[in-house]
C-alpha cells in the first residue's frame, strides 16, 4: 500500500511538471480577409455596422461615441491555429458589433489587436494567441457614426 501511494505521488509530480509544456502560447498573425471569409463571418456580421482596421480609410466621422475593447477565447483542442483563431476573431467582431449597436454607432474604426493591452494595429492582419486548449483574440476600436 505504501509503495502504491509513493508511485501515485511520483506520477502526480511528473504530470504536474509536464503540464506547463502543454500550455504553450503561440502568437499567430493571420489575415483579416481570410477570417472574414471563414465561418460565414461576413453574412453573420451583416452590414449594419462597418469595420475599419488599423489605418484603413473610413468615411467622414460625424460623431465619436467612445472606445471599447473585447477579449474572446475559443476551444482550440484538435483544431488548427487558423481555425481556432478565426472562431475567436469572429466572436470578437460580434462583440464589437453588439456594443456598436447598443450605443448607436454605425462603424468601428481604428480596430487593433490588443492582447494583454499590447496594441498591434494593422489594416490586413490580426493577432491571436493559440495554445493546445484555448485560442484568444483581443481587439479594441473606436465607435463612431460615419457619413454613408
Amino acid at each position: 500500500m505504501k509503495n502504491l501511494m509513493l508511485m501515485m505521488a511520483a506520477a502526480a509530480g511528473i504530470l504536474l511538471t509536464a503540464l506547463p509544456a502543454q500550455a504553450v502560447d503561440r502568437i499567430v498573425m493571420l489575415p483579416v480577409g481570410a477570417a472574414m471569409a471563414d465561418n460565414d463571418a461576413q453574412s453573420r456580421l451583416g452590414d449594419s455596422v462597418h469595420f475599419y482596421f488599423g489605418n484603413q480609410p473610413a468615411p467622414a466621422v460625424l460623431e465619436k461615441l467612445g472606445s471599447n475593447k473585447t477579449s474572446q477565447k475559443t476551444n482550440a483542442f484538435g483544431k488548427s491555429d487558423e481555425k481556432a483563431c478565426n472562431w475567436a476573431f469572429l466572436s470578437a467582431m460580434l462583440s464589437l458589433q453588439k456594443h456598436a449597436q447598443s450605443i448607436g454607432a454605425n462603424a468601428v474604426t481604428n480596430i487593433a489587436s490588443n492582447y494583454n493591452n499590447v496594441e498591434h494595429a494593422s489594416a490586413t492582419e490580426f493577432e491571436c494567441h493559440a495554445g493546445a486548449i484555448m485560442a484568444g483574440v483581443a481587439l479594441k476600436g473606436d465607435f463612431v457614426k460615419v457619413a454613408r
